[in-house]
């Protein structure tokens, strides 16, 4: 047994073989530095390769009889990881089947993982400190390198634990971004006012400037920019001031913002009956330290946005922090601008169309503890908040939170843990929960709060169903009914403001040659190529392929090919044809690629600097307009043809949560559904808002088909570029299976998935659903493992836990 400091590392190698800690022998000069969650740099392997990994432990002892390897360096000085993470981190690998330096990777923003610099500056009001001034040597900024020796290291982490100096973590390619010139000074407040005074009498611009430092002197440094700008002072007056000794120009860190929030400065209204009963219970579980989970199902415009905020502001009362999930911030703007109105500069931001160094600086803020409070999507989960007293979901039921790849983590369950984790309760929240959440709040494993009331009792939106079979409907050129026409023109007429949704985007689905039945396909998917007339091109939704539109037939050669199917461009082109005097915003992913864009349209349509907004899913949620009073939908079956046995979910909630978005203040609402399944259970129970008459046909239907939330359900895919080698793995993973499931479990499959070719790799999957399954689990981390070496014969492999698609 050798007796010395010892680290347990796991190294940056995603392989089963690597799935473990490796230990290392910790230098002597390194042991006030490698603590848990620091990163360090390792020898791996036989020959002479360098890789990273996170330190998990810290040990006396190694029972390691050989020699080990010491640490090269730490990268980290302090660590980018809690401890509460690193336990996390262990759940998280077990739950989804992925590789633990995944999950550790998951929970860093990507500035941590890709090449970037590390500087050294003094914490605010250690400047002048002597052990400060002694590291920096004059300098306002000082680069931690490789060639940094570990003495210094050891002195750098001594001073971080003091909290006198800070750290900040740069991308090598926005380095330039890190610093700003800034205006400060070396003499006191009192020689400025000795030299202000000694200032000839026509010396205007200098006095102004005097003032301005007198005034500020507190908040030295200021940047340059802001006081030539705002305070109307010429650089010629600051180098003049420069010149005498009165300032001097130093560089200080500028911290990003996200862009698009625009706060909602607003008081905290009176609550009404059933918002007062739910802050009640949901406060009283934070003054108890109780990790129970709530379920509002609220309807829309009910309310729950109000609930979130006092509750939270409830954990901030008793120093604690709160963490708030939406489905996907640039969809949810409105609701970030209300939290960060309610708590200021208090509030983080975290979502994925920050830059890489946007995100950082809202995760060192977060870190740092200088926030109380993060809004975020799915990774926002993550967070590195510290005593949490409360965590939020909005729209839980909405299928963003499940991650798409490793680590297949759902963003509720993370959640889950860390509620548990911190003894505070987890609040869900929606109009149409999920089925698997409504029914644990059946089964008392979640406490049910209903709010059935709109605020002020203001009316749900009356809800028409047009059935597009009809003769006067089907007659009709184009894809609005008459009487969704003659609705948006009332809507236009009285100036307010009207949604159309469809669930669709391009011009059109697909190009069909009516000769010989040709329909153009991507050739790496098993697709049809979708019109684009914006791009004037043929493009593949999945792997991005485009190609030139066709003009005669590539089969036959005929000139009867045409476009058939309609996308949101389509529909944009007849509402333009058909209300010239109309402003039309589109809103889809063509048109919301650029940074910002989804709070540009939104804020121009909030500003009713348009009249009509079209869009896809996107924007069925979140969007609180007054002026809104017609809500149109023009296929209610797109999501009902997908083979999902989620599909009438998806439908209902699509069409309840986009019929909300009407009449949500004093004009009455009112919505149109365009449909060609009028009497499909799920359109008909959205119309009238009805949840309760949808879950028990619901549940009474998955019942019957075995489904959530009354199996538990694994999805196992395989891909392969040789559709046979596909299969043939996918024959040996159901028989490795069938050995360890019970006589009740029950296994479909092998079968290709709906897009049975993506991207050149055909796909096959295994679904596995079972009541009780112990020995399962085992096996399916022995498959993962055993099936390593088959990713170098170019086979995937991914085991997916409570899928939220089943193709």
């Amino acid at each position: 047994m050798n007796k010395l400091a010892v680290a347990s590392v796991i190294v940056d190698v995603p392989t089963m073989q690597t799935n473990r800690p490796f230990e290392y022998e910790i230098p002597s000069a390194l042991t006030d530095v490698v603590i848990p969650g620091v990163r360090v740099e390792v020898g791996f392997g036989r020959g002479k390769r360098k890789i990273q990994g996170f330190v998990m432990e810290v040990k006396k002892t190694s029972d390691f009889t050989g020699k080990l390897k010491p640490i090269i360096r730490v990268i980290d000085v302090k660590p980018v990881l809690s401890s509460e993470m690193i336990k996390l981190s262990y759940w998280l690998a077990d739950r989804t089947y992925s590789f633990q330096i995944s999950c550790l990777q998951t929970m860093l923003p990507n500035v941590m993982r890709a090449k970037y610099k590390q500087f050294i500056q003094a914490a605010p009001g250690f400047e002048q400190d002597p052990e400060v001034q002694q590291l920096l040597n004059g300098h306002l900024l000082v680069e931690l390198t490789n060639d940094t020796t570990d003495e210094k290291i050891k002195e750098i982490a001594h001073l971080k634990r003091s909290e006198k100096i800070n750290i900040e973590y740069v991308v090598e390619n926005q380095a330039n971004s890190l610093t700003r010139q800034a205006v400060t000074t070396e003499l006191s407040k009192d020689a400025l006012l000795k030299s202000r005074e000694g200032l000839r009498k026509n010396a205007l611009a200098q006095q102004k400037l005097y003032d301005y430092l007198i005034k500020e002197y507190d908040n030295l440094p200021v940047e340059s920019s802001v006081i030539e700008k705002q305070n109307d002072i010429a650089r010629s007056t600051l180098k003049t001031a420069e010149k005498n000794g009165a300032v001097k120009f130093v560089e200080i860190t500028k911290r990003r913002k996200p862009v698009g929030i625009i706060p909602e400065q607003q008081k905290a209204p009176t609550l009404t009956d059933e918002q007062s009963e739910a802050v009640s219970k949901i406060n009283s579980a934070i003054d108890s330290n109780d990790p129970k989970t709530f379920l509002i199902e609220g309807v829309t415009g009910s309310g729950k946005t109000e609930v979130y905020l006092q509750t939270m502001q409830q954990a901030l009362n008793q120093g604690k922090t709160a963490l708030m999930l939406v489905p996907e911030i640039s969809l949810t703007p409105q609701m970030v601008n209300r939290v960060v109105g309610r708590f200021g500069d208090q509030v983080a931001v975290l979502h994925s169309g920050l830059s890489s160094g946007e995100r950082y600086d809202e995760w060192s803020r977060i870190e740092d503890g200088s926030v109380k409070v993060v809004v975020g999507a799915r990774s926002a989960v993550f967070a590195p908040l510290k005593n949490i007293g409360i965590i939020i979901i909005d729209e839980e039921h909405e299928a963003s939170y499940k991650q798409d790849d490793n680590p297949r983590y759902h963003a509720r369950d993370v959640a889950s843990w860390r509620s548990k984790f911190h003894k505070e309760p987890l609040v869900l929240g929606s109009a149409t929960p999920s089925l698997e959440s409504r029914a644990r709040a059946e089964k008392g494993v979640y406490q049910m709060i209903s709010m059935k009331k709109r605020i002020n009792d203001h009316p749900l939106p009356h809800v028409q169903i047009v059935d597009m079979r009809d003769a006067e409907n089907s007659a009709v050129k184009g894809d609005f009914s008459p009487l969704l026409k003659d609705n948006i023109w009332r809507a236009m007429k009285r100036n307010e403001q009207a949604i159309v949704l469809l669930n669709r985007r391009g011009y059109s689905s697909f190009l069909m040659c009516r000769e010989c039945g040709f329909v153009l396909k991507c050739p790496n998917c098993d697709v049809s190529l979708t019109y684009h007339k914006n791009l004037g091109k043929m493009k593949c939704h999945y792997c991005g392929h485009e190609e030139p539109v066709p003009h005669i037939c590539p089969n036959c050669k005929s000139k009867k090919i045409g476009f058939y199917g309609t996308g949101t461009e389509n529909i944009e082109n007849q509402l333009n044809e058909m209300f010239p005097e109309a402003r039309v915003l589109r809103m889809d992913v063509d048109t919301t690629r650029r940074k910002g864009s989804h709070a540009a349209i939104i804020k121009q349509f909030g500003e009713h600097q348009a009249d009509i907004l079209l869009g896809t899913q996107m924007i069925a949620k979140g969007l609180d307009f007054p002026d809104v009073t017609l809500v149109g939908v023009i296929n209610a079956d797109t999501t009902l043809s997908i083979s999902d046995y989620r599909a009438s979910e998806r439908t209902f909630q699509l069409l309840t949560q986009v019929s909300g978005r009407a009449g949500r203040a004093d004009k009455e609402g009112h919505v149109i559904i365009q449909t060609y399944n009028p009497d499909h259970y799920a359109i008909k129970d959205a119309a009238k808002q009805d949840y309760e008459t949808f879950f028990k046909q619901e549940m009474y239907l998955r019942h019957q088909s075995g489904y959530t939330p009354y199996y538990f359900t694994t999805l196992v895919s395989v891909s392969h570029q040789d559709e046979g080698q596909a299969l043939k793995q996918s024959f040996w993973l159901k028989k490795q299976l069938q050995a360890v499931l019970s006589d009740q479990a029950v296994l479909l499959g092998p079968s290709p998935t709906m897009i049975s070719r993506k991207q050149n790799k055909y796909f096959y999957q295994i679904i596995v659903k079972y009541k009780r399954g112990p020995e399962l689990h085992q096996r399916l981390l022995e498959i993962l493992s055993e099936t390593q070496s088959e990713t170098k014969r170019g086979f995937t492999i991914a085991i997916d836990n409570e899928p939220q698609h089943i193709d």
